[in-house]
């Protein structure tokens, strides 16, 4: 774990990772990966841990039968291989390009936006 919570790193795999985000539906990753891959970022993805809880004992589950809830969908955490990349530093010092030669803004970013408008600065965005 990094001094600084803007950095954080992981072993995603076998690999030491810089991460970029936790717990991504799939559409989210194939967007990230693609991005990130076009700008020269080796992407790794595994499939993220289950969420926390208690986990009740099976005794008790095979007694009472309770309405199962549906299962959670399928999430990830990414990251890449670079170490001295951070995302907020990626995206606010515009070193991130799109495809066709963009900045990537923060509103491209989250996905707000289809296509990234760089014309207008981030504070200015209302």
């Amino acid at each position: 774990m990094a001094l600084n919570a803007n950095y954080t790193f992981e072993d995603l795999g076998e690999v030491k990772c810089s991460i970029i985000e936790k717990n991504c539906k799939p559409e989210r990753v194939e967007f990230l990966k693609k991005l990130l891959e076009f700008n020269g970022f080796t992407v790794v993805v595994v499939n993220s841990p289950p969420p926390k809880g208690a986990a009740k004992p099976a005794a008790a589950a095979a007694e009472t039968p309770v309405e199962t809830a549906p299962a959670p969908a399928q999430t990830f955490t990414m990251g890449v291989t670079d170490l001295t990349f951070n995302v907020m530093n990626g995206i606010y010092n515009r070193q991130l390009k799109t495809p066709d030669g963009r900045t990537v803004t923060p509103w491209f970013w989250k996905q707000k936006e289809t296509e990234s408008n760089d014309e207008i600065w981030y504070w200015k965005k209302r």
